[in-house]
Parts: structure tokens; C-alpha cells; sequence
């Protein structure tokens, strides 16, 4: 299977394959943004030559709730539907790519990746594209896509972690429970869209936005697999968790990235957790 994350090189290289008529590779734009901003706008104004949009709210999430979170996973027929709709087929290899160094395309990559297809983050996103391909413009407006032929499947519970595996693996460390978001989100020092603020208590700190460099590209494999053997992931199992299921999937990849063994997605995380008064959080209330 492709790797986690590919170069700007590495999408030429794959995209010269497929005009050749060897391959079916996919441009995914999966831009979306917690200050409520048009991802589909974003898309509109400039994109990846032939970039298909994905929107997240739609079809890489099932409906909120504080009982599921804010982005649940969706029903299998429906992100079927989805990446049918957007020419992704069940033989396509996607690139998806953001502006936020990948930690919103890891969704879309990670999904994919779990159900067995090829699907890579483009590294450095929208804006390492641009500085390797200086002088040609993006393109705007819609991208129309031929429907492809997407294979509905289960979500592999060997993937995912509930509520209740995760605080208890995070309580008494039987796994390795990785809190994805910013640190002053997981001090508890601030809590801009969840109904509580904190953390899981035993879960560790690892921001996936530090995952990359100021460019917006990925750090080096060393040291992001120093980074994650400090904090345990060479020793036990690791579940990863964010605001809501999102940006947590980065730090999954990350560890595939790093040669780890895979972790598992707490799809509801802190959003559905913070919304249950019955569980504990650190710091304390």
C-alpha cells in the first residue's frame, strides 16, 4: 500500500503514471475549519488541478449529538455514497490535502486506509504544492467527476475505541491514550467549542500540529518516532483522540508513519466525553 503521507514529487510522479492510463489517482481538497469558514468556498477560489472537494460535515461524518459527538463516523453506506460521488472508486489511489499541514486530510486518509484503499496525505498540503510549482495557477470553480464504484464496508471495530476503553486504558495505562489537540485545550485552560474543558485523565500530550514544521510539512520520521517512544508508543497499544475525531487520525498516521504498530481511533472523543457530566477530567473541576 502507498505511504501515509507522499511528497509534491510523489503526486507528479503518480499523476504522469496516470496519464499514461496505469492508474487511478484522485485529488481530494478536504479543507474545513473549526471558525465555521467555507471549506467548499476555499475550494472554490483555488485548488489542486482537478481537485475533487470532500466536504467533511457531509460525508466524513455521521450527524452531532453529546451523545455521539460532533463528528461521529459516518454510516458505511454513506461515506460509500460519498467518495462514489466524487469519482473515488474501490481501485482509485486518493491524495487528499489541506492547509493545516494534514491534520484534516488525515480523516479522509485514515478512513480509507482502514477500509484497505490507497490513500496518502499530500505533504506540505496546498501551499507545498504551490512553492513546487511556481507560476502555475490554481484552479476554480467546480471539478465534475465521472460517479465511480465504491464497495460499502463496516467499520473494522479492531480500529476504533469507545468511551469506555478509553478511559479506563487512559486510568490505568493499559494502553497509550494520546490527547491530539492544543495544550491549552488539553490543560483545560481554554475550551472554545466543547461543554467541558480538560482531559481524559491518564492521557498523554502530544499535539498533532507538532507533528509538523513551520513550512507545514511533516517532521522527519526520527524524530517523530523519538517524540512517540518517550511517551510510550513502542511499549503499548495507543489510542488516539482530538476535539472530535478529526485531527486525532493524524497522529495515527504519524505512528504508521514512525513504524508503529497501528493505533485506534476514539471517533467521539473529547466532544462526547466532555459532554457526559458522569465522567471525570483532569485538571479537576
Amino acid at each position: 500500500m502507498i505511504a501515509p503521507f507522499i511528497s509534491t514529487a510523489e503526486l507528479d510522479e503518480l499523476l504522469a503514471t496516470d496519464a499514461r492510463g496505469d492508474g487511478d489517482v484522485v485529488i481530494v481538497d478536504s479543507r474545513w475549519y473549526l471558525d465555521g469558514r467555507s471549506g467548499a468556498e476555499a475550494h472554490a477560489h483555488g485548488h489542486l488541478p482537478g481537485a475533487v472537494f470532500v466536504d467533511l460535515d457531509v460525508w466524513l461524518a455521521g450527524a452531532p449529538s453529546p451523545a455521539a459527538g460532533r463528528h461521529p463516523l459516518p454510516e458505511p453506506h454513506v461515506f460509500a455514497r460519498g467518495m462514489a460521488e466524487s469519482g473515488i472508486g474501490d481501485g482509485s489511489t486518493v491524495i487528499v490535502y489541506d492547509d493545516a499541514g494534514g491534520v484534516i486530510a488525515a480523516r479522509l486518509v485514515w478512513m480509507l486506509r482502514t477500509l484497505g484503499h490507497a490513500a496518502a496525505v499530500l505533504d506540505g498540503g496546498l501551499d507545498a504544492w504551490q512553492r513546487a510549482h511556481p507560476g502555475e495557477p490554481l484552479e476554480t470553480g467546480p471539478v465534475e467527476v465521472a460517479p465511480a464504484s465504491f464497495t460499502d464496508r463496516p467499520w473494522p471495530d479492531a480500529a476504533l475505541a469507545s468511551i469506555d476503553e478509553t478511559q479506563r486504558a487512559a486510568a490505568d495505562g493499559s494502553e497509550l491514550v494520546l490527547d491530539a489537540r492544543t495544550l491549552d485545550r488539553y490543560r483545560g485552560e481554554t475550551e472554545p467549542v466543547d461543554a467541558r474543558a480538560g482531559h481524559i485523565p491518564g492521557a498523554a500530550h502530544l499535539s498533532c500540529r507538532d507533528n509538523v514544521a513551520a513550512d507545514g510539512t511533516l517532521l522527519d520520521a526520527a524524530t517523530l518516532r523519538d517524540r512517540l517512544t518517550v511517551l510510550g508508543a513502542g511499549e503499548r497499544p495507543v489510542i488516539s483522540y482530538c476535539g472530535s475525531g478529526v485531527t486525532a487520525c493524524h497522529t495515527l498516521l504519524v505512528l504508521e508513519h514512525a513504524g508503529f504498530a497501528a493505533g485506534r481511533l476514539y471517533p467521539g472523543s473529547w466532544s462526547q466525553y466532555a459532554a457526559d457530566p458522569s465522567r471525570p477530567l483532569a485538571p479537576a473541576e
